[in-house]
């Protein structure tokens, strides 16, 4: 069945169009892709189903779970609270938060706790996905757990801890949740459609995930074998700690009512392309966007400031540059430009900013991209042509 791609781009970016429509033949359900450039709305394509049954076309409305492209709108929240000075990066956690301070975590700072140095990537005990669910467990947990390394000798990605983290911190200075906080500072100010907790009246609009292990192009495993759930993981027990501890499916999981209402900010973010890369528009013009300010400059820069550089994170096993909260582009995954930043997330979503070229660029989906190597990543082939169209503009 042929997908219809719809939306608009201006006449530079045409040839993204053609790349994006591409992807259906490969292993694309559905889709979303937005780019700004020079504050301006380029490319808003979208197209494909919301199902892997292909019975419901993805529109310009559909949300879709972005996973840890979360962490990126979470890090910019956590960023509007130190504009507002009510909290600060080099302040320990356990000033804002009493109960994180034991089990030696009492000097632990903001800013190492918000790029992945606190040796808090899992837990001690084994939880569940329902769990996951529990704030009040969760952060309790988190308060009483010892370190697995010591904090700030090394940095190891805390992939759905991390989660914790930015929301408990919000709610301590400001009573209000992340989700709250967000709308109020982020999402009604930009007029964009991300979520941080979805409301039960928007679950109807979510597109609903394919894992990468379902994907056509998948290397296929036996169906005895219960622990292959994830395509060419690191083996190592960190890892399995922090990503196994509890197995979170694509579509059973991440995809129930329970899952959406939560508020993780390290993996259940719901959102639109179009209004992640409007977040990021602003982001890559020093906090503006058309008029409206999120963030002043000097407090983007503090947020940006670079806390993890030149070694090999524990848990996944291969280098990561981190800011607070952001990931500093690493390799190419962001584009060409060293200074670009955002978040990516699992099977391949992902929102960025290059201030150098004041340009942004989301791109979600529904099917998960496989990590074996028989796939180029999608969004590797949407930057090119992305920068290429850019690069005729200058």
């Amino acid at each position: 069945m042929k997908p219809n791609i719809a939306g608009q781009v201006t006449t530079q970016f045409e040839p993204v169009r053609d790349v994006f429509a591409d992807l259906w033949h490969k292993s694309e359900i559905g889709a979303g892709l937005c780019v700004y450039y020079q504050g301006e709305k380029v490319v808003d394509l979208w197209g494909g189903w919301m199902d892997r049954e292909k019975s419901e076309p993805w529109t310009q409305n559909t949300l879709v779970n972005i996973y840890s492209t979360t962490k990126g709108l979470a890090s910019l929240a956590i960023a509007i609270l130190v504009d507002q000075g009510l909290i600060d990066y080099d302040q320990k956690v356990a000033h804002y938060w009493p109960e994180f301070g034991v089990a030696g975590k009492a000097d632990v700072t903001v800013a190492e706790l918000l790029s992945h140095q606190a040796g808090l990537s899992g837990v001690s005990q084994t939880i569940t996905v329902d769990d996951l669910c529990d704030w009040q467990k969760m952060t309790g947990l988190l308060a009483q757990q010892a370190p697995l390394w010591i904090p700030g000798s090394a940095a190891g990605y805390h992939a759905i801890t991390w989660g914790y983290f930015p929301g408990e911190l919000i709610r301590r200075i400001t009573g209000h949740s992340l989700g709250q906080y967000f709308f109020e500072k982020v999402a009604r100010p930009l007029n964009v459609d991300c979520h941080i907790g979805l409301a039960d009246q928007h679950h109807r609009r979510c597109a609903t995930l394919n894992g990468p292990n379902h994907s056509p192009k998948a290397k296929k495993f036996s169906r005895n074998n219960k622990t292959q759930t994830r395509i060419e993981a690191p083996s190592s027990e960190l890892f399995r700690n922090a990503q196994q501890n509890p197995i979170i499916r694509p579509f059973t999981d991440a995809c129930s009512t329970r899952w959406r209402r939560a508020e993780i900010a390290a993996a259940n973010g719901h959102a639109t392309a179009t209004g992640i890369a409007k977040i990021y528009a602003a982001l890559a013009n020093e906090g503006e966007l058309n008029g409206t300010r999120i963030i002043s400059s000097a407090a983007l820069t503090q947020a940006l400031k670079v806390e993890v550089e030149g070694i090999e994170d524990l848990v996944l096993g291969h280098e990561i540059r981190r800011a607070r909260g952001f990931i500093l582009n690493t390799g190419s995954a962001f584009g060409p430009n060293p200074d670009s930043f955002g978040h990516n997330g699992a099977g391949g979503s992902t929102g960025y900013a290059d201030p150098d070229l004041n340009l942004a660029v989301s791109y979600v989906m529904n099917q998960m991209q496989t990590n074996d190597g028989t796939e180029k990543p999608r969004t590797e082939m949407l930057n090119e042509v992305i920068y290429s169209c850019a690069s005729s503009c200058i």
